[in-house]
C-alpha cells in the first residue's frame, strides 16, 4: 500500500463544519460533557447535512466524549443518498494525532460505513494491529496531522469532493488555522453554560487563532427557541472541486 505522501495531489474537497453552541458560546461543559443541549429538530439538520457529504470528518476526544458512532440512523436520508447514486452513509474519518484510542470502542463495534482512522506514526504499534480488518489507516509523519494532506489524500483515494467536519474544537481551530473550512453551520441554544474552562468554537482562551477569520452570514432559520444559522467563510484559495452544494 503506499504512504498517503505519495498520493498525486488533488484539489481539496469542500469542507464545511457543523457544531452546535450555547448563548454564551460555548459548546460543551468544564468537564466536556456529551453535547446534548440541543433539540431533536438540530439533531436531524445534523443528520441531513450529514447526509449531503462524501465523509464525516471528527476527533478522536469527541468520538470519546460523545460516544459517537457517525452513522445515519434515518432511513428517508439514507433512500435519498443511494437515489442519488451515493453510498447509504458517507465515511467516517477518525483523527488523532497520538493515535491512542480504544480498538474496542463503540464506533469499531457499531456497523456502518467505511471507516478510516487518521494519524500520525506515533500511534501504538498495538493499536495499528487492532484496527486491521476494522478500519483502513492513514499513517503520517510528524507528531501533528497534515491536515490539508489528509484532505488531498481523501479526495485522491477516496473520492471526497465535500465533507463535514463535527468536532471537536482543537480539530476545528486546526482547519481554520489553516484555511480549510469553506461553510460553518451553527445552531445557536438557549442555554448558559459559563465558565472560562468551558471550551467555545475553538477551544479555550489558551489557543486562540493565529488570526481572526471573516464571515458572511448567508442563512438564519429560528425554530422552537434555537437559531439556524450558515456562514460563508471569506478564503483565501479557490483549489476545490466541485460547486457548493445549497
Amino acid at each position: 500500500m503506499p504512504r498517503p505522501e505519495s498520493i498525486p495531489r488533488p484539489r481539496l474537497p469542500r469542507l464545511c463544519a457543523n457544531f452546535a453552541i450555547t448563548a454564551d458560546g460555548k459548546i460543551s461543559t468544564r468537564n466536556r460533557t456529551p453535547s446534548l443541549f440541543t433539540s431533536p429538530a438540530d439533531k436531524r439538520r445534523l443528520l441531513e447535512i450529514r447526509a449531503q457529504q462524501d465523509a464525516v470528518l471528527v476527533g478522536a476526544a469527541t468520538v470519546d466524549a460523545d460516544q459517537m458512532t457517525l452513522g445515519l440512523p434515518a432511513a428517508d436520508l439514507r433512500k435519498a443518498r443511494t437515489a442519488r447514486g451515493q453510498p447509504a452513509a458517507p465515511l467516517r474519518v477518525l483523527l488523532t494525532n497520538s493515535g491512542r484510542i480504544d480498538p474496542d470502542a463503540r464506533l469499531f463495534r457499531v456497523g456502518g460505513a467505511p471507516l478510516i482512522v487518521a494519524s500520525t506514526r506515533r500511534m501504538p504499534r498495538a493499536v495499528q494491529a487492532a484496527l486491521v480488518g476494522r478500519a483502513d489507516l492513514l499513517l503520517f509523519d510528524g507528531t501533528a496531522l497534515p491536515l490539508r494532506k489528509l484532505l488531498e489524500v481523501l479526495a485522491a483515494r477516496y473520492g471526497v469532493r465535500c465533507a463535514v467536519c463535527e468536532g471537536g474544537p482543537r480539530l476545528l481551530r486546526a482547519l481554520l488555522a489553516e484555511d480549510l473550512i469553506d461553510t460553518l453551520h451553527l445552531t445557536l441554544a438557549p442555554r448558559i453554560f459559563g465558565g472560562q474552562l468551558a471550551p467555545t468554537l475553538c477551544g479555550t482562551p489558551a489557543l486562540p487563532l493565529p488570526t481572526s477569520r471573516a464571515a458572511k452570514l448567508e442563512s438564519m432559520e429560528i425554530a422552537g427557541g434555537e437559531a439556524f444559522l450558515r456562514y460563508r467563510l471569506t478564503r483565501h484559495r479557490t483549489t476545490r472541486t466541485a460547486p457548493r452544494k445549497p
